[in-house]
């Protein structure tokens, strides 16, 4: 992907973000939660199981609906992602990777925005979903 002169901005994938956090938790502990119920109603939302087979719906109780692409165990997911109100989907990925001893790198990367003014409206969305996982992990 190369970038273009606007920061976000991609040729081929249009605007996206990239929120990433190194925890103090294994990445096996990380993986868990984030597929977790409680996990999942962080950062998907309230009233879904996470899809793992490609292809599978979801629809939040507020609304966001999508469709899983892939999931791979311990390492990253990848789903469709639209909100009430948008005219178009987005595609989201979570990867948990090994940041030493017993410590793991959350990255969440949302691409397909529609412009400057969404990437920045979700890039404060996921870094406080990232917050809210940590908080979760480290309560």
């Amino acid at each position: 992907m190369t970038q273009s002169n606007e920061v976000g901005r991609t040729r081929d994938a249009g605007w996206q973000i990239g929120v990433s956090k190194t925890l103090d938790h294994p990445v096996a502990e990380v993986w868990d939660f984030l597929t977790s119920p409680e996990g999942v109603a962080i950062w998907l939302g309230e009233g879904v199981t996470l899809p793992r087979e490609p292809g599978t719906g979801y629809e939040t109780a507020a609304g966001v609906r999508g469709e899983t692409r892939s999931f791979r165990e311990l390492d990253r997911l990848r789903l469709t992602w639209q909100p009430t109100g948008w005219s178009h989907d987005t595609t989201l990925q979570l990867t948990v990777t090994s940041a030493g001893e017993g410590r793991a790198r959350l990255g969440v990367h949302q691409e397909r925005l529609a412009d400057a003014g969404e990437r920045e409206r979700q890039r404060a969305h996921w870094q406080g979903v990232v917050a809210g996982i940590v908080a979760a992990l480290d309560g």
